[in-house]
């Protein structure tokens, strides 16, 4: 079967874990009516979401593709589908400093730590505690409305 991107279901819930630990993601807000998945003969292979936080901002979230699959383009058809499903509303994004410019192509551009929303200005006070021992450096991105 082609790849289908769709948005997920009750039953995908297994797979979106699965990806998610195999990743290395963070295990937080998994619910699976946020998200899309990218299937393959009946196996999730790819996935993200659109979460909301409690200050009202929106992100987006959790994109992951199996790593045997990276590098054929369907994060970036997940990403769009994502998109299209959240016209006119500004999105929010926390990633490793090396994925700025992947994001930039969606119209995404970095922020300054004194415009980031408040969920975003608390985790990543969080994170950056930790982060640094690791090599990581986080960043916060915004896609405006209407783009």
């Amino acid at each position: 079967m082609p790849l289908t991107i769709r948005p997920a279901t009750e039953a995908d819930q297994p797979g979106i874990f699965r990806l998610i630990k195999e990743v290395r993601l963070p295990r937080v807000n998994l619910r699976w009516p946020n998200f899309v998945v990218a299937e393959e003969d009946g196996v999730v292979i790819g996935m993200g979401q659109v979460k909301s936080h409690g200050d009202g901002s929106r992100e987006l979230a959790s994109i992951a593709v199996e790593p045997a699959r990276q590098g054929q383009g369907i994060g970036m058809a997940i990403i769009k589908t994502l998109l299209a499903r959240e016209p006119g509303v500004v999105l929010h994004l926390s990633c490793r400093r090396e994925l700025e410019g992947y994001y930039e192509r969606f119209g995404f551009k970095r922020l300054e730590p004194a415009l980031y929303p408040p969920y975003f200005r608390r985790t990543t006070l969080l994170v950056s505690r930790i982060t640094p021992i690791f090599g990581i450096h986080l960043l916060v991105m915004r896609r405006e409305a209407g783009r």
